[in-house]
């Protein structure tokens, strides 16, 4: 409660300050994990993580009582406990590759709050996916997925989505891939040889995606994700959606659910990844032909 409370104005504060430092030349080096999406970084990044982490810190003083895990070093991390079994992690931009190269409108700000075993509250706003912005939150009850209203506070248009939870009358094709180095349009077209259901399913890159994969996951019109190596600080909210929805996120090579407690880090880009490439989707049919693969 205190996060949702929280968050939704300074997730909104953040993707202002993104948009609007977007309009400037803000490439900084920092990273060398030799992938070209791992490695571009900003000062949009920098200064959103210290906004959100700032903006936490100054909130209900439960928030103080987890342990933060930025995917930046920014922010003012040592007001937290950092042997809390819950943390909140942060992907300040996700998909800063395309936010920094003006390639695309899918980066989005990200926050959500997890044990060692998975998700509980995902917030994400996408700034520039549509005319006024795109909010996703996933909570315990619901999936709300939609565009801004800055006439109104962002926990009311929160509250004024519709619930995304109930059946659907049919699941999208899309599936996105990323972290298989310079093989990530290979693997995109043998996923596009893959059929569930008796529809072919759809392998897509960052490059071939139009917008950021958790609306297009909330919504339905993707079906999931097939990630080698991901993050902790993005990747959880699409397995945050599938579990919401049902499904689940599992390594490939054993079909076990995916954890917090099997993490490794990655030192050239100073991130936190699960191991091995990991399935993603609320159809468990789909899970099971992107594990085959």
């Amino acid at each position: 409660a205190a996060l949702q409370t929280a968050l939704p104005p300074v997730i909104r504060w953040s993707g202002a300050v993104a948009k609007r430092l977007r309009q400037f030349n803000i490439a900084v080096d920092g990273k060398a994990s030799g992938n070209a999406n791992t490695d571009a970084l900003t000062l949009a990044d920098l200064s959103v993580q210290e906004l959100i982490v700032a903006a936490l810190r100054d909130a209900d003083p439960v928030l103080r009582s987890c342990r933060i895990e930025g995917e930046e070093t920014t922010g003012d991390m040592k007001w937290f406990d950092q042997n809390s079994p819950l943390a909140i992690a942060i992907d300040p931009i996700d998909g800063t590759k395309q936010y920094r190269d003006k390639t695309g409108n899918g980066y989005s700000v990200i926050v959500h709050l997890h044990d060692e075993n998975t998700p509980f509250y995902s917030l994400v706003l996408a700034p520039e996916m549509g005319p006024t912005g795109t909010w996703v939150e996933v909570t315990p009850d619901r999936i709300v997925c939609g565009p801004d209203d800055v006439a109104r506070t962002a926990r009311q248009v929160l509250d004024d989505l519709p619930d995304l939870k109930s059946p659907r009358a049919s699941l999208g094709t899309g599936i996105y891939l990323i972290g298989f180095q310079h093989r990530d349009a290979q693997r995109a077209r043998e996923v596009d040889g893959l059929s569930v259901h008796g529809r072919s399913l759809q392998g897509r890159t960052s490059d071939e995606m139009q917008g950021s994969i958790y609306p297009l996951m909330a919504t339905g019109e993707y079906a999931g994700s097939l990630i080698h190596s991901p993050n902790i600080y993005d990747f959880p909210v699409s397995m945050h959606i599938a579990r919401a929805r049902g499904g689940d996120a599992v390594w490939v090579h054993n079909g076990e659910s995916v954890n917090y407690r099997n993490l490794w880090m990655d030192t050239r880009a100073g991130m936190l990844r699960y191991p091995g490439i990991v399935a993603c989707s609320e159809d468990a049919s789909v899970i099971a032909e992107l594990c085959r693969l």
